[in-house]
């Protein structure tokens, strides 16, 4: 080999071992005390922020993340609780994991901002939106679809129940819950398998107080999107219905994209078809 060959190969050999162009720099994230575990890829003044629903975490947004990097930033997060992120707090509300979104948004000088919030995470992005000149739009995934429906007596009481059971026996409860409602009759045995593992798996006191926080936070859904300056779009499964006249009288700026014949978890089901409509939101956004 030539001498004058020999920088050239090492230089080469150095940026072939190198940590990939899309990877960036871990940053420590405490909020609250609490540290956050968070992967960061891509590259652009747009970020996509996703935000998993109850008891799953950030990796449930590979598929988004493996598509969207090529084109914007893309940051996933575990809330705390779940995943790799820290338990040490007594707070699991969605106004906590608000604050935790924000922290995050601000640590890592993210602008320009969309969030996409699944299940769960959808008001949690809702709450991390309000006043927060950084994001520029909202994304729902199969959710915000009983807004403005207040239950009645009846449904009061079997959702006390259905509290009851899950503090006496969550394990038994919870994936018993999950199996029955959660799914589309089309839904991949490995989608089910993993969800239906992650919530057995799941810390019962921390998966019990942060439902419940949801399901008292979802009173005040039509007031908080009343109060949003950023459009929301909502990826939702057809396989339940969208109350549109509740998304109406709220006020808000919102947009429904069905992903037909889905359960609850669109981007695991039918990724592509998700990707596919999730591109074209950006597209809207950008626009």
């Amino acid at each position: 080999m030539s001498d004058r060959l020999i920088p050239f190969c090492i230089a080469l050999f150095l940026v072939s071992c190198g940590p990939k162009p899309t990877d960036t720099e871990p940053v420590r994230i405490l909020s609250q005390g609490t540290e956050i575990h968070y992967s960061s890829c891509g590259t652009g003044d747009t970020t996509l922020l996703f935000v998993h629903g109850w008891c799953i975490d950030g990796t449930y947004w590979t598929a988004q993340r493996d598509e969207f990097c090529q084109t914007y930033r893309v940051v996933t997060m575990d809330l705390p609780g779940f995943g790799q992120s820290e338990k040490n707090r007594a707070a699991w509300t969605i106004e906590a994991y608000g604050e935790d979104v924000r922290t995050l948004i601000r640590q890592l000088q993210l602008k320009n901002v969309v969030l996409v919030g699944h299940s769960m995470g959808g008001d949690v992005v809702l709450e991390a939106a309000q006043n927060n000149p950084d994001v520029i739009a909202l994304v729902g995934v199969d959710n915000f679809k009983e807004v403005g429906l207040i239950p009645d007596s009846q449904a009061r009481a079997g959702i006390d129940g259905f509290f009851q059971a899950l503090r006496q026996s969550y394990h038994v409860t919870a994936p018993g819950f999950a199996a029955n409602s959660l799914f589309h009759p089309s839904t991949d045995s490995l989608v089910k398998n993993r969800v239906l593992g992650d919530i057995t798996r799941a810390d019962s006191a921390i998966a019990i107080a942060s439902l419940e926080s949801l399901f008292a936070y979802m009173p005040e859904e039509t007031q908080q999107l009343g109060k949003l300056t950023q459009k929301l779009y909502l990826i939702n499964s057809d396989a339940t219905p969208t109350h549109v006249p509740g998304l109406e009288a709220s006020g808000a700026d919102f947009e429904v994209l069905g992903i037909p014949a889905t359960g609850h978890y669109p981007m695991n089901e039918k990724p592509a078809l998700f990707n596919a409509l999730l591109r074209q939101v950006m597209g809207k956004i950008s626009r």
